[in-house]
């Protein structure tokens, strides 16, 4: 098992490459949730995500042939450019293996940290096994994404500035995808406090861990479907279910809707760029997937924010949409005139702000004598949104809700 000494030596290996990020205490969770919540800004490291620490206490360690060899590894995105800007600053060779549909806001700052990029595979698990076809056939040292203890002890740095930043907390909530992230930081909370609570997060589109638990050994999935991109593997790796085994005390799952619910309000309210990942802490805690007494001080981890700009504009609408504060229906009207005009009164009866019309009289769905209409909507929340379909369908409107 990891031990505390390790990490340690770890913090002080990536002192000059990594940040010790800050870690805030929200009045808007708090108010929401009732629970004393401290945010651990994990979104402000370099790269944008807790990777740097792990990667580059891994490759602090190399040998003198190792370093000549150079490394590589296979990631989503977030090792990626831990590994790729470690390596660079350390002087030594790196080529990296991510998935053919990685976000390509990873795969260009991959690139610009310095690495050569390998686009192969549908997910993880395939970029890892071609990653290590590479270490095989040029002698590289493959850099695990979690893993490796010294991985592991890299990120179970951000443990030990939890502990001094919030020395009153409580519970801890991580995200899980390989199970590096948790595995270093409960370590190091554990081995300080052990009646601090570790709570992991998976996505359910992604969730190896809990089933692993139940049946006390590791379950692979057969494939992974989920917005959180950087905790969507196959697998927690052997060395990880060890320590979540020893040190977590519990594993929940949330749901993409709510993940982007979650994205979206700590947009609005917090100003916070996150991605998928880095979201799911929170989003335990505000859909109270895990248990919490009032006043309790919690620590969400938010690991990263790395999200690609075309999935945030996905996320953000159906953020949106999970809050009823937009709205796409189809409706049907007579072809004459005055229709459409009849239709908007209704609109502005019930404030329905509209953002766009789709008038279309050509729709083979439709008799000859009518037109077939869709309306994106900005709403005020489900009970206007409630509200207003209801008032649609007094007024003679058969609505279908598309979004």
């Amino acid at each position: 098992m990891l031990e505390r000494s390790a990490i340690l030596e770890a913090r002080e290996r990536v002192r000059e490459t990594s940040r010790h990020t800050p870690l805030e205490y929200s009045y808007t969770y708090s108010d929401m949730t009732g629970a004393d919540i401290h945010l651990k800004l994990e979104t402000f490291q370099r790269t944008g995500a807790f990777k740097i620490r792990g990667a580059t206490n891994r490759i602090m360690t190399l040998s003198d042939e190792q370093q000549d060899a150079g490394v590589v590894t296979a990631s989503a995105g977030n090792h990626a450019q831990g590994v790729a800007l470690a390596a660079t600053r350390a002087g030594v060779d790196s080529k990296i293996v991510m998935p053919k549909h990685a976000p390509i806001s990873k795969v260009k700052a991959t690139r610009n940290y310095g690495a050569e990029v390998v686009l192969h595979g549908t997910d993880y698990a395939e970029a890892a096994e071609h990653a290590h076809e590479l270490e095989a056939k040029e002698g590289r040292t493959y850099v695990h994404a979690f893993d490796d203890e010294l991985v592991m002890a890299g990120q179970g740095t951000i443990g030990l500035e939890i502990l001094e930043d919030c020395p009153d907390v409580e519970t801890v909530v991580v995200p899980i995808g390989g199970g590096g992230l948790i595995s270093g930081t409960a370590a190091a909370i554990k081995t300080a406090q052990p009646d601090v609570r570790v709570i992991g997060v998976q996505a359910d589109g992604a969730s190896s861990a809990a089933p692993s638990l139940e049946k006390g050994e590791r379950i692979a999935l057969d494939g992974v479907d989920t917005i959180a991109d950087g905790i969507a593997t196959r697998s927690v790796g052997e060395h990880t279910f060890a320590h979540i085994q020893e040190y977590v005390d519990e594993v929940v799952t949330v749901s993409d809707p709510e993940i982007a619910v979650t994205i979206t309000h700590l947009l609005e309210r917090s100003k916070t760029l996150v991605e998928g990942a880095g979201a799911v802490p929170l989003t335990a805690v505000l859909f109270e997937a895990f248990d919490y007494e009032p006043d309790e001080t919690i620590v969400p981890l938010l690991s990263g924010g790395n999200i690609d700009l075309n999935t945030l504009t996905n996320v953000i609408v159906r953020g949106l949409v999970e809050t009823g504060r937009y709205l796409k229906i189809r409706t049907v009207l007579k072809d004459q005139p005055g229709s459409l005009e009849d239709l908007l009164e209704v609109f502005t009866a019930h404030q329905a702000n509209i953002y766009a019309i789709y008038h279309d009289r050509t729709s083979r769905d439709v008799e000859m004598s009518d037109t077939e209409v869709e309306i994106e909507l900005e709403m005020r929340g489900p009970d206007h949104v409630e509200e207003f379909l209801a008032a649609m369908r007094e007024a003679g409107y058969e609505v279908d809700v598309l979004v």
